[in-house]
């Protein structure tokens, strides 16, 4: 097996650490031990995130704690792993138990149907994640150079379709799961076999991915899942009948870049062919083993399948993945997307229940004022029978809810302040922000904490404008990393430094489309002036149908962005 292309000399920090971990081992054990610092050692904090936790520290109290002389107040963010999205009341229960118990009293639904717990300290670290194993989820591969959680259509009630995807989500989790033994032994004190078999990565190798990968999803006509913003993404396409097929196979998207580094970009993942399901296994498994292979390992910022993909070509691509497979993949099938987001509100599906998806603002359950949701979630968990879905949009859906509970439900959505009607705007409705401030080492600008305060006044545009209920989508992010996935969205705030963003506009409504940076640095009142007069103009001008994303291209505000490598095209007047 080829390691890549770079030599041994020239790898990167973390490849090194990676060489020398045992197979993610390090030295966490002992560092969680260590009484003297809330921190550990500097090369484990890289090996953690493959278990599932990123070492960080409170910036808000940062300042303060330097000039007491402390070191500053370290604390983990811990992501917990939930293929398709689909957990149990009791598994709800326990999220909250442990939220309430270690973290800090919030639970955060990610972009990546996951859970995560932020502000647990290093003393109860080893406690969170064996109850979270307790409760028969993990956090192993929830971060790292690996393929990280399978994105799909959550609700698999809706159609035969739609249970089928979730079943190979699952399936695709579990295959491209690391093997080394090391994560239970850290988190659940199992024992390391004296004489038994060494650790193998028949996947990934001893050092694993050069970056980290994702997987999602779809289902047509629903792209909830952004299925062109993964490394691999999934289309999943039905027989006549309404049967699973196989899927369409895109390859190469992703949506971190690096501030004025034109050699970084977000990129679309490009569709190659149909695969059958029979072979869908070793599809994905040879995806990941071409990256393994071939992706830069000297540079970190270059080192996603995206930069593999197109430094070689997709012809190359497609050429390789076909040689190791031993056979190409068909034909792309036809499918057409018309939606993204979620469908808020009662549905019912195939199994004739009901089925309720709840706006939660940026994916943060707690309780604030009258809107008391981790309170709420907490009743309903204790009387629902059916389950729960993370979405890939940060929301929630309560499902598997028979008739006679359905008036059982909405009475405590209503005395939890937690019914949809409190999102003021369809913009509102499909906004999506990431943590930054104060927790993410990485931002550079607010986003979960100031994306709300921006939307009060971004609505008072739309509302003088009659677009209230018009649907568009806005995303921010306290960094160029994408996490909320901005670089697709109709509207995109990017952060720069405290209080300024980037805005970027023309994204596809339905995650087909990149959008373009349109003004650079922003504060808040040039963004809403900026909003403000095009609002005004799509108001007045849109075609019947129009979406803003596809308007300000019509309109000549900025140009359609399909290719990564065009992102920064024309930009170095802004």
């Amino acid at each position: 097996m080829s390691t890549n292309a770079s030599t041994q000399d020239d790898r990167t920090p973390v490849e090194r650490i990676k060489e020398k971990s045992q197979y993610l081992r390090g030295t966490i054990a002992e560092g969680l031990q260590d009484p003297v610092t809330g921190s550990i050692a500097e090369d484990d904090t890289q090996l953690t995130k493959f278990h599932g936790c990123y070492q960080q520290d409170d910036r808000d109290l940062r300042t303060e704690r330097q000039k007491q002389k402390l070191e500053p107040l370290y604390s983990f963010m811990v992501r917990v792993r939930v293929p398709g999205g689909m957990c149990t009341p009791s598994q709800w229960l326990e999220m909250d138990r442990l939220a309430n118990t270690y973290a800090n009293h919030t639970l955060k639904l990610t972009t990546r149907q996951a859970f995560q717990f932020h502000g647990v300290y290093k003393r109860n670290l080893k406690r969170t994640i064996k109850e979270v194993n307790d409760a028969l989820l993990d956090t192993l591969a929830a971060c790292g150079d690996v393929n990280r959680n399978v994105m799909c259509n959550p609700n698999p009630a809706l159609s035969p379709l739609h249970a089928d995807t979730l079943k190979w989500a699952q399936a695709i989790s579990e295959h491209l799961t690391p093997r080394t033994s090391a994560y239970h032994e850290i988190w659940c004190d199992r024992k390391r076999v004296a004489g038994g078999p060494p650790d193998e990565e028949p996947v990934y190798g001893k050092t694993y991915l050069p970056r980290k990968f994702k997987m999602g999803i779809a289902v047509p006509p629903h792209n909830d899942v952004d299925v062109f913003s993964q490394d691999i993404g999934l289309i999943a396409c039905a027989t006549e009948e309404g049967q699973l097929a196989g899927f369409n196979v895109a390859v190469g998207g992703g949506m971190g870049m690096t501030h004025n580094v034109r050699e970084t970009y977000p990129q679309l993942a490009t569709v190659i062919g149909f695969s059958p399901t029979d072979h869908i296994l070793a599809v994905c498994e040879e995806i990941v083993k071409i990256q393994r292979d071939h992706g830069d390992r000297t540079n970190r910022a270059h080192a996603r399948l995206k930069y593999t993909i197109d430094d070689r070509g997709i012809e190359w691509f497609t050429r390789t993945l076909a040689e190791r497979l031993g056979f190409a993949l068909d034909a792309a099938r036809d499918v057409t997307f018309t939606q993204n987001g979620d469908v808020y509100g009662w549905q019912t599906g195939g199994d004739d229940r009901w089925h309720y998806t709840l706006f939660i603002q940026n994916g943060r359950v707690r309780d604030e004022g009258e809107q008391r949701m981790m309170s709420g979630l907490r009743a309903i968990a204790r009387v629902h029978t059916g389950d729960f879905r993370l979405t890939p949009n940060q929301n929630l859906m309560i499902c598997g809810v028979t008739e006679p509970d359905k008036a059982k439900i909405d009475a405590l959505l209503a005395e939890y302040g937690m019914a949809n009607g409190a999102a003021k705007s369809a913009l509102r409705l499909r906004s999506m922000a990431c943590v930054a401030f104060p927790t993410c080492g990485l931002a550079m600008a607010e986003s979960e904490r100031y994306l709300p305060q921006l939307l009060d006044k971004i609505e008072d545009l739309l509302q003088a404008n009659g677009l209230n209920d018009t649907p568009m989508t806005i995303r921010m992010t306290g960094c160029p990393n994408g996490c909320a996935r901005p670089y697709i969205a109709e509207i995109g705030l990017v952060g720069r430094a405290p209080g300024i963003y980037n805005l970027y506009l023309g994204g596809g409504f339905y995650g087909q489309r990149l959008n373009r940076l349109y003004k650079p640095s922003l504060k808040e009142p040039q963004i809403l002036e900026e909003l403000g007069a095009l609002f005004k103009d799509y108001a007045q001008h849109r075609e019947d149908g129009e979406r803003f994303g596809d308007f300000v291209i019509r309109r000549g505000v900025v140009p359609a962005v399909t290719e990564g490598r065009l992102f920064h095209e024309g930009l170095d007047a802004l």
